[in-house]
């Protein structure tokens, strides 16, 4: 089994070259019945602050004492190391040609620093969430440069809002899009009303019936 070891290795020595500094990989060496000393190998231990020869984590225990035909890889979940800090971690189970759990490799990246960043991204690019049309703030105003483009702007914003192709609209859902339309002030826009009742498929008559349904 040495061969699988020095692969895996070879592949942890790969992983830390590629990721750095703050991507610890840990190879867990399950053959033995001395788990107290279960990492065989560690590249970047000052991520979770463990040697070589250390003991096994609860992933390891978990492992041990489920049916390994039951046993599937974890993949990318958030572990915290003992002074705080959030990694995004992934366990691999190495099996041998018996289908038993021979090896562990565990890989986790710190990603505090990158939490942080993201907070302060978010703080600077969210906006106010006390403003009245809520749907409206989370998308980007798109800025156009004549009429008939701002006209299709607001269809494209009203569409989205329902949520449906036109062919699959409601009647409520074309009412919807009328109001939304009414209230963007689509309709001050010179043939506007031809155009959107065209786009839903009614006639003139029953467009403006839509937009006085919402008075």
């Amino acid at each position: 089994m040495s061969y699988q070891l020095d692969l895996l290795k070879q592949i942890a020595h790969g992983l830390t070259a590629q990721f750095g500094s703050s991507c610890e990989v840990v190879i867990h060496d399950l053959r033995s019945l001395d788990f107290d000393k279960s990492i065989v190998y560690i590249e970047n231990g000052h991520v979770s602050n463990r040697t070589l020869g250390d003991g096994p984590s609860s992933i390891v225990l978990e492992t041990l004492s489920h049916d390994p035909t039951q046993v599937h890889d974890r993949l990318s979940y958030l572990t915290k190391t003992d002074d705080g800090r959030i990694l995004k971690s992934s366990t691999m189970y190495i099996r041998d040609d018996e289908g038993n759990i021979s090896y562990i490799l565990s890989l986790n990246y710190d990603i505090t620093a990158l939490l942080t960043i993201d907070n302060a991204i978010q703080s600077l690019i969210s906006t106010d969430s006390s403003e009245k049309d809520n749907t409206k703030s989370k998308q980007p105003q798109k800025i156009t440069h004549n009429v008939n483009d701002l006209l299709d702007t607001l269809i494209e914003q009203a569409l989205s809002i329902v949520g449906k192709p036109v062919a699959l609209m409601t009647k409520d859902d074309k009412v919807a899009v009328v109001q939304y339309l009414n209230n963007a002030g689509a309709f001050l826009i010179t043939k506007s009303g031809d155009k959107i009742a065209s786009l839903l498929g009614i006639s003139k008559f029953t467009l403006y019936s839509y937009m006085d349904a919402g008075k």
